[in-house]
């Protein structure tokens, strides 16, 4: 199916400002089953039945003889999001592959430093590298001397019992709880030269011994 990875029931694409797709704030679902494809159109524009839309149109009675299957919301795309979208795509494979090159040099910055734990891709030559995370002892030492050049570090993500809303499952998801408590996500933009990628790396493995 068009848009999904092989094997996957479901993929979701985030075109929010900051990633590798930008546009205002959007997004996309793509499904391997087409019977829940057609459910999430309709969730996604208010329970309309956009079939029944479509029909009514070609038969020509009035567009607003639709079905209402459910409640929804109104969650559908828009032209100008789209827009922005297309006029971003000729550009991402040439970013991605700049992103690919500045994660290898991380690797390989980062290989020799018994202390640094790289979060791995499973398939580097495909990733798109939205972040590049590293996991280090001190964590919170590492992003201060960053701080102290000008540079930010970022964490990606929190465990999501550290949040009140799933506190009650605190201590059930023990790894997830310790790895949060580690990991650091590496600057890795357009605008990076090597000689900045260098700088950073510099920076962390002096830091992290």
């Amino acid at each position: 199916t068009p848009g999904t990875w092989d094997g996957v029931d479901v993929t979701v694409y985030s075109y929010q400002a900051v990633k590798n797709l930008p546009t205002g704030d959007s997004g996309m679902i793509c499904f391997a089953d087409g019977e829940l494809d057609g459910e999430c159109r309709k969730v996604s524009w208010m329970g309309i039945n956009k079939d029944t839309y479509a029909r009514t149109g070609s038969e020509g009675t009035y567009k607003w003889n639709y079905g209402v299957d459910y409640v929804g919301f109104k969650y559908n795309g828009n032209a100008i999001m789209a827009g922005i979208a297309l006029a971003q795509l000729p550009y991402l494979d040439e970013e991605n592959a700049r992103r690919r090159e500045i994660a290898a040099m991380y690797d390989a910055a980062f290989a020799r430093n018994p202390n640094i734990h790289i979060i791995r891709a499973n398939y580097p030559e495909e990733c798109s590298y939205h972040i590049y995370e590293i996991a280090v002892p001190d964590r919170e030492g590492l992003l201060a001397e960053l701080a102290k050049h000008d540079i930010y570090g970022g964490v990606h993500y929190r465990d999501n019992t550290e949040f009140s809303m799933y506190r009650y499952a605190h201590g059930t998801c023990p790894k997830a709880h310790k790895i949060t408590q580690h990991i650091i996500t590496m600057p890795l933009h357009m605008y990076l030269t090597d000689e900045d990628v260098a700088t950073i790396a510099k920076i962390v493995n002096e830091f992290v011994r």
